[in-house]
């Protein structure tokens, strides 16, 4: 299991997502956003390399206040061809300097969200080590209905992490949340990844994360 350091970070995360959100295809706020930190989770990296947190952050910039998924993942050293992917880099008070990338684009994290959603992996509270995430809803596909070889394009509406054989996992970026915390999946969905965060009025707020479509259910 990974282990949370409470530590100090600079720039924090917030402040690298400052400058980061607006460069998105997928970002609805003002040129200078207004981030809170919401919700989320994380997901461990079997060789204990790689942090994986999937942040939600509410910005209060736009007309209406917008909740926002960042996966991010987080090295000790660059990853080699994906300098189109760092949101920034940062001085943890216990590891050191760390590179913090969009995670649709870390071999690792996408890994482990495939096994998030074929049931191999269990989503980990994001502030307390060795902690399931209980209120992260998966339904799974069931082992090996899944490949791999992921291209990520960002658009409008989100992330789509596509592979060859054209199955296509859609992750939110822009969060809606469900009419009573009923989540509901598109026609031809096989499988989601779905959870709650903290409304700007205090409220829980749930919504779908990730949508697979594609692949079949064991």
């Amino acid at each position: 299991m990974a282990v949370i350091h409470h530590t100090t970070l600079k720039p924090t995360k917030l402040d690298l997502l400052t400058a980061w959100l607006p460069s998105r295809p997928w970002y609805r706020g003002a040129a200078e956003p207004e981030l809170a930190k919401a919700g989320g989770f994380r997901l461990d990296d079997p060789q204990g390399e790689v942090g994986i947190e999937f942040m939600v952050v509410t910005d209060a910039s736009g007309p209406q206040p917008v909740a926002y998924l960042v996966p991010l993942a987080y090295r000790g050293a660059p990853l080699e061809g994906t300098e189109h992917a760092l949101v920034g880099t940062m001085e943890h008070g216990v590891l050191g300097q760390r590179w913090a990338y969009d995670g649709c684009h870390d071999p690792v994290l996408v890994a482990q969200l495939v096994a998030l959603i074929e049931g191999r992996a269990q989503a980990q509270d994001q502030n307390v080590s060795d902690t399931p995430a209980r209120e992260v809803v998966v339904s799974p596909t069931g082992e090996g209905s899944f490949s791999s070889g992921f291209t990520a394009t960002d658009d409008r509406e989100g992330t789509a992490l596509t592979t060859p054989q054209g199955q296509v996992l859609r992750l939110h970026r822009a969060l809606q949340p469900a009419a009573d915390g009923l989540v509901v999946l598109p026609q031809g969905a096989t499988g989601h990844v779905a959870g709650s965060w903290e409304a700007p009025d205090g409220t829980r707020a749930r919504g779908a994360f990730a949508v697979l479509h594609g692949g079949s259910r064991a």
